[in-house]
């Protein structure tokens, strides 16, 4: 018997999923199914866009308006719609190739315009659909398909771009973190201007095998030793930090909405006419 949350929020006919054994992206795509209920959303008035990638599967089994859109394209895409029905709850998915890529260049600019719009990226460090090579969050000295004696490049911090391109939410969880991730994408949903929340997945198939990273519970294992809440870290030394990465809620401010102040030009418009 499927729990009342896949009946209620899954495409039951497309389900199972194809995603790999022991990919978090399962974890994740309940979190925001998760957070979608608790917030008591109409699941009318939500609008789920995804571009190109693993993790860009998930609107095809979320009983939403969905949009399976081009590669990096997805936010683009969700500030059409956005315009278009700003009454729209719009949540973008994506990955970190997708996102920070050929999609780096829209996120910025959709963080700048602090535009209402939830984007959760779920990050597993590599391109798992087309093959493992190497993505912009892959750590220096990781291998990939494409980078077969390590990785030379520095990783974005993805929180850190969208942050200083002007999001007014910026948060990480991971997949095992589980329920602090439901709790971080429920804020960035309540959030009125551009919201990002990184999430954190386990990719064993590609990721893991060529980094020799053990099996899927492993890596949370992984995880679960290596992240540190952001007001834990606060007390921690750098040497306590040491080889650590963050989680938790890392930016939370209230700006101008874009769609609001476009529509007071829409306004002046027409009151000018």
């Amino acid at each position: 018997m499927a729990s009342t949350l896949i009946q209620n929020y899954f495409r039951m006919d497309k389900l199972p999923h194809i995603w790999c054994p022991g990919c978090g992206h399962g974890i994740l795509m309940r979190a925001i199914a998760k957070a979608i209920e608790n917030l008591g959303l109409d699941k009318d008035k939500v609008c789920i866009v995804s571009g190109i990638g693993c993790s860009s599967r998930a609107p095809g089994y979320m009983d939403f308006n969905t949009l399976h859109t081009t590669h990096g394209r997805a936010l683009a895409f969700a500030t059409g719609v956005k315009l278009a029905r700003p009454e729209l709850e719009v949540i973008v998915i994506t990955g970190d190739g997708d996102a920070a890529a050929i999609g780096g260049n829209h996120l910025i600019h959709a963080a700048r315009r602090n535009i209402n719009i939830t984007t959760i990226v779920f990050n597993n460090n590599i391109y798992g659909m087309t093959g493992g090579q190497y993505s912009p969050t892959t750590p220096t000295g990781d291998l990939g398909t494409t980078a077969p004696y390590g990785n030379i490049d520095r990783p974005f911090d993805i929180p850190k771009l969208a942050a200083s391109a002007g999001a007014t939410y910026v948060a990480r969880g991971t997949a095992y973190h589980a329920n602090q991730l439901v709790k971080l994408v429920e804020k960035g949903i309540q959030n009125k201007g551009f919201s990002l929340i990184e999430g954190v997945s386990v990719c064993p198939t590609y990721y893991g095998r060529k980094n020799k990273k053990g099996t899927a519970v492993d890596i949370m294992k992984w995880q679960r030793d290596h992240a540190v809440d952001i007001k834990v870290a606060e007390k921690l030394s750098s040497e306590q930090l040491e080889g650590k990465f963050l989680i938790g809620e890392f930016k939370n401010t209230t700006e101008p909405e874009y769609t609001e102040e476009y529509q007071k030009i829409i306004d002046r418009f027409i009151k000018e006419r």
